[in-house]
């Protein structure tokens, strides 16, 4: 039982009910958004009032904007299992979703302040820290505090951001990207572990994950040294490093794979998502030796590794917390090999016997067009009560 008092059957619309529905919604709709804008911008030179380079306003939004809301909603869900506490809901909920909505409008918007178009988009992370800190401090569950001092991590690397936008520092903006999207992949590291092999057991009969101890210990302090020797710059060690964190990486999801897998698209795109990330460092380590551009390691890790297990965790999340069954849709499985394709085509891109530019454009259409099909799908069910009757 949750230990905080809710109403015992939800309203009509249920799209405040639990941190999951506004951000899995809201995340969705940006990932359209932003990458369309994106596009058009990039090819026509157009750039975005506050931000100096469009390529930092396409960097920021996708890790600040998209990826961000969905971490956010996760663990405004996740917390509220981990630790029968309520988290924020109703009213606070709204209120923590404005701060992230707002932000996304104010660097269109003229005359407006820079200060304040940083302040807003600044207060994202913070008001998200305050809601999961509370439960895990009232139930006492500190294992869960480890997720304050993440959150913690992505506010100062936008501030990295913003302070250059700003004009008060230099040279801070990119390397406050790189710390982000690197936290990301942290994110996934410690909530992947979790998540993907119990669903994997619970999605396909008869399958038992195995987890070795010395891969589980490792590879959380072993990501975050890696985190640190990439920004440090020395190539040596970032190539080692690399090979480390990517060969834990695949042999962790080496002990979860089974062919029975392909049974279960809920269980087959996540762990196809997280065979990205031991890509990415691969191609890290062959960046820092000047063999690939590093674009190509980070795009393995964003649209490869962040597009897939978003879309794939959001699918399997929305039906389970809402009473649903665990089964998803043709249109659903079509999103996912359209986002899987998106993202071989973007790592494969100076590959490709077209124009660079037509395969951005491709790659690009092929990410929107999955999220579309998802939020033709979810739309209903993210704003609906669940099918029980209940709240939540």
């Amino acid at each position: 039982m949750i230990s905080i008092n809710e109403p015992r059957k939800s309203p009509p619309f249920a799209m405040f009910n639990l941190g999951f529905r506004p951000f899995f919604l809201l995340g969705a709709i940006a990932a359209v958004v932003l990458l369309g804008i994106w596009l058009v911008f990039y090819s026509s030179g157009m750039s975005v009032q506050y931000y100096s380079n469009t390529m930092y306003w396409h960097a920021h939004e996708m890790i600040f904007g998209f990826t961000l809301a969905i971490i956010g909603g996760f663990l405004l869900t996740a917390v509220r299992n981990w630790t029968n506490v309520q988290t924020p809901y109703g009213k606070p909920l709204m209120l923590i979703t404005a701060v992230w909505l707002i932000a996304r409008f104010m660097p269109f918007i003229p005359e407006l302040p820079e200060w304040l178009i940083a302040a807003v988009d600044l207060a994202f992370a913070p008001v998200v820290a305050v809601g999961i800190a509370i439960p895990i401090l009232r139930s006492a569950n500190y294992r869960n505090l480890l997720f304050i001092p993440i959150l913690a991590a992505f506010f100062i690397a936008n501030l990295m951001v913003h302070l250059e936008m700003l004009g008060i520092t230099e040279n801070t903006a990119l390397k406050g990207l790189h710390v982000a999207l690197y936290l990301v992949l942290l994110v996934i590291t410690v909530i992947g572990g979790r998540v993907i092999p119990f669903f994997t057991e619970r999605g396909v009969e008869g399958v038992t994950c195995t987890r070795y101890a010395w891969v589980e210990k490792s590879i959380i302090p072993a990501t975050a040294i890696w985190l640190a020797v990439t920004l440090s710059g020395f190539t040596t060690l970032i190539s080692i490093a690399s090979v480390i964190v990517c060969v834990l990486s695949f042999v962790r999801l080496y002990g979860w794979f089974s062919p029975a897998i392909v049974k279960n698209p809920l269980v087959w795109i996540l762990q196809l998502g997280y065979l990205f990330i031991p890509v990415g460092f691969a191609l890290t380590a062959l960046a820092s030796a000047g063999l690939v551009s590093s674009s190509i390691a980070i795009h393995s890790f964003a649209v490869g590794g962040i597009g897939l297990i978003t879309l794939g965790m959001m699918a399997r999340v929305s039906l389970g917390h809402t009473g649903r069954p665990l089964a998803v849709t043709p249109m659903i499985v079509a999103a996912f090999i359209l986002m899987t394709l998106a993202a071989v085509i973007r790592v494969s891109i100076t590959h490709l016997p077209i124009p660079y530019l037509a395969g951005l454009h491709l790659s690009g259409t092929l990410w929107m067009l999955a999220w579309i099909l998802f939020l033709i799908r979810y739309l209903p069910i993210l704003i609906k009560p669940r099918a029980d009757g209940l709240f939540g």
